[in-house]
Formats: structure tokens, sequence, C-alpha cells
């Protein structure tokens, strides 16, 4: 299946440069390209793309915001936004606003294209290492939401749902989940659909700051060892 991509960065010579790279794969048709966020709706609606790759810093309406208005939208493309920076607020304001994932701009363009073909089927770019990274990051900032809001979203979920979303917020993989929680991979996978589905997010990254924002790091059973008998 052929992946739509759009192209959104203020600098010409990076959109030329990621035409290039990224039109030689087989799998991906570019779609259009970008200047400013404030075409992305406009873009969008009329090249019904699979994938958006979105420059943060923009001088119109800059990537987070644009990032924000699309994802809020019923049936949107999935974003993966472009930065030079691993882990800054920018990130993690287009994280919480429903982005994929992020890459580097100085990402290898077979990396690139790999980045783009796990979004479009449904998967987050990023790895448990990366998501720590974030949570690191994060740590050691102020809080930005309130505890109680984060809290009481996360009181819906069932208990063995809750210690899976908290075990993703300590950046753990599935099979790290499964092996500590004494679950299957697929138990986990179906755990954490649950999660994002009943909170209403769009990838696991935004379930690790939902978890951070409500004070839960450290207080998953995970931290102590789970007990005997622990079950599904």
């Amino acid at each position: 299946m052929t992946i739509r991509l759009l192209i959104v960065d203020d600098d010409p010579l990076v959109r030329a440069g990621l035409t290039l790279m990224l039109g030689g794969a087989g799998d991906l048709e570019i779609v259009g390209e970008g200047a400013d966020g404030g075409e992305v709706p406009g873009l969008v609606a009329r090249l019904a793309p699979d994938v958006v790759l979105m420059d943060i810093r923009m001088p119109g309406v800059d990537g987070l915001t644009a990032t924000e208005l699309l994802r809020a939208r019923p049936g949107a493309p999935e974003v993966v936004v472009l930065t030079t920076f691993h882990a800054d607020e920018q990130v993690l304001r287009a994280l919480r606003a429903g982005a994929a994932g992020f890459v580097l701009k100085d990402t290898p363009p077979a990396e690139i294209v790999a980045a783009v073909r796990r979004v479009a089927a449904g998967d987050p770019v990023l790895s448990p290492a990366v998501t720590r990274q974030l949570m690191t990051h994060v740590a050691g900032q102020p809080e930005t939401s309130p505890r109680a809001a984060a809290a009481d979203r996360l009181a819906g979920l069932a208990d063995r749902e809750r210690e899976v979303a908290v075990a993703v917020g300590r950046g753990l993989s599935n099979a790290e989940i499964a092996a500590g929680l004494y679950m299957s991979v697929p138990t986990v996978k179906t755990h954490v659909s649950r999660v994002l589905a009943k909170l209403g997010l769009n990838n696991r990254v935004q379930i690790a700051l939902l978890v951070h924002d409500a004070g839960l790091l450290g207080t998953s059973p995970l931290d102590q060892g789970p007990g005997p008998g622990a079950t599904t």
C-alpha cells in the first residue's frame, strides 16, 4: 500500500532534500509540500495524506500549533515532527498534542522512511529508550498541568490497566511489562489499547506524560516486584 506523505517546512532546501530522499522509496508518495503551518489544514483537506512530516519551528504558524489543530480533527493524518533537539519543551508539547513521534533533521534517510512506515502502520516512532529520556527531561521541569486532573483521568482505568499505564510511564517495553507483571505480550498490548481508548489518547508517550502529570511514577508494582499470584 502506498503511503501518502505531506512535507511541511519553511526552508525550501529542506523540503527539496526530503522530497528527493524520500521520493525514492517505492511505497511512499510525496503528495505535496507546505512552507508554513497555516497551510496545513487546506493541504490536508485537498491532498488527504496519511502522514504529515512537520517542522516545529516556522515563522508563521509553527508546527506545534498546526499539530494541535490538526490532531483535534476526526480522521486526521498521523504527524511526525522534525526537530534538531532530542527532548525539549517543544517536542514534548507536540507529543502531548498527538504527534506520533519525532525525527531529527540529521536522521539518515532510511531511518526517516522507516519512521514514516511505522507511523502509517499505527506504531509510534519512539523507542522505550527515547521514552525514558523524555520522562527524565519532564521530571526536571515544573508541573505543567494540574495533578488532580491527570489523576482523575487515570482513575477511570481498571486496576490492571492502571498498572500497565504506570509501567508505560516508566518507559518499559511491552516485553518488559509482560515479564514484570506476569502477563503475555498480547495481553499487555490489549491493556495498552484499552488505556488509549479510555483516555482518548493517540500513543503510549501520551500515556507516559499523563502518568507523570498525575505523580504516579514510582508507584508501579514493578518498582518493588509483583507479588506472588499476580494475574492478568
